[in-house]
């Protein structure tokens, strides 16, 4: 199982996250592997995937994806003009919902119109993928896309209302062209509830690439933010969306007794948040405004005696930021917002859990870190999380793609 894969990734255009991680280890692990980015590729993605061997695609190739992709477009900014008009509260929530479902087509449309390329420019593939799928009208991007492929669920969002439903009805045969591959066990539960005759798969999204950090990059780390080797250092990944609890590090934070370094990268953020912790008397805040290339991401890790990841409760999706930090070896602060996340978790010496929304468990936590920093997640931690490595990810996506082809005829 070493020959070339088809990886979509529609987020491509985007910096930073663990999507674009797995997307350029997948290629490193496959040489001449196909990249198709139907928005497009961050530039600084560009030379490190042109070293993996990797052939990118960023235009449709053929008439058809042609047509499916300017379709897909003007969906999209025909959802967008929705949004803006209907954001308001005073519509009723099936009119604010309707842009979400022009959303669903449009993303439909470009995953067909990458899927008719990929047809043409890689005909023999050890396995088709899409890597952030939409979560919905499978079938219909199997069948318009003429192209049996994998596609990764992160998460569910957004459902089918009345027409996108009954679109999704007419091309429900599609599915059977189609093995969704869901991160967590609770994602596969409520697409299955959606999706009861689509096949799905539970396997973990990110990939150990082997890259953990050294002890040279956590002392650069501290250089890099001007901190002093002995004092206590948090990090605060990612963007703040609504299912990060911020909330609960505002109230937590306040209550702070002894003096913390915390390094908070990612985008959104919230200035005003922000310069009220610049007024703490005891934290000490470093910013780095997002998003940032992977070596920056590096640097706040390596700057961090703990990583600390708020969620509210119920969030079931896989954690990114969980898995880069398993990864890269640096301990945890984490909230107990996903019950199989925390059985993992529970009684790891690297891994702190909090009661999710509560500001009093999490300056606990705090000060467990500031007086006595956790020892270093060991290299098997990963696995211990379902995480596997590049090549055998690529197996994975080799062997059930395979029982796929053996399944159903090529559309």
């Amino acid at each position: 199982m070493t020959g070339p894969l088809v990886l979509i990734e529609p987020h491509a255009h985007r910096l930073g996250g663990h999507h674009q991680r797995t997307l350029v280890g997948l290629a490193e692990a496959r040489p001449g592997s196909l990249v198709i980015a139907p928005h497009g590729i961050a530039p600084e993605m560009v030379p490190v995937l042109r070293e993996t061997g990797a052939r990118l695609a960023i235009a449709p190739a053929g008439r058809r994806a042609a047509v499916l992709l300017a379709a897909g477009r003007a969906a999209a900014g025909l959802s967008m003009a929705g949004q803006r008009i209907f954001r308001s509260r005073r519509w009723p929530s099936l009119v604010r919902r309707l842009p979400h479902q022009v959303t669903l087509v449009a993303r439909c449309l470009t995953e067909a119109s990458a899927l008719r390329s990929a047809r043409r420019l890689q005909p023999v593939a050890d396995a088709v993928v899409i890597l952030t799928a939409s979560e919905a009208l499978h079938g219909a991007a199997a069948l318009l896309g003429g192209q049996p492929h994998l596609r990764f669920v992160h998460e569910q969002v957004t459902t089918e209302d009345t027409v996108v439903r009954w679109l999704g009805r007419f091309a429900r045969h599609g599915e059977q062209q189609v093995i969704a591959l869901v991160p967590t066990r609770a994602v596969g539960d409520q697409l299955a509830a959606f999706f009861p005759n689509l096949p799905a798969l539970v396997a973990a999204f990110a990939v150990d690439d082997g890259r953990r950090l050294t002890d040279a990059e956590r002392d650069g780390g501290r250089a890099a933010f001007d901190i002093p080797a002995p004092e206590a250092v948090v990090c605060l990944v990612g963007g703040w969306w609504p299912y990060k609890d911020i909330d609960t590090i505002d109230a937590a934070v306040t209550r702070l007794k002894e003096p913390l370094h915390l390094v908070v990268t990612g985008h959104p953020l919230d200035e005003q948040v922000l310069q009220r912790w610049r007024n703490l008397p005891g934290l000490r805040l470093h910013t780095v405004p997002g998003p940032v290339t992977d070596s920056v991401l590096r640097l706040v890790y390596a700057a961090a005696d703990a990583a600390l990841v708020a969620r509210r409760f119920g969030v079931s999706k896989e954690s990114g930021l969980v898995m880069d930090a398993v990864r890269l070896g640096v301990p945890l602060i984490v909230s107990d917002h996903d019950p199989a996340l925390t059985s993992r978790l529970r009684g790891r010496p690297w891994a702190r859990l909090f009661p999710a929304g509560d500001p009093v468990a999490l300056a606990d936590a705090l000060h467990d870190v500031i007086r006595q920093p956790p020892e270093l997640p060991g290299s098997e931690t990963p696995a211990l999380l379902g995480m596997r490595s590049v090549s055998e990810q690529a197996d994975l996506l080799t062997r059930t793609f395979a029982s796929l082809r053996m399944k159903e005829p090529r559309c």
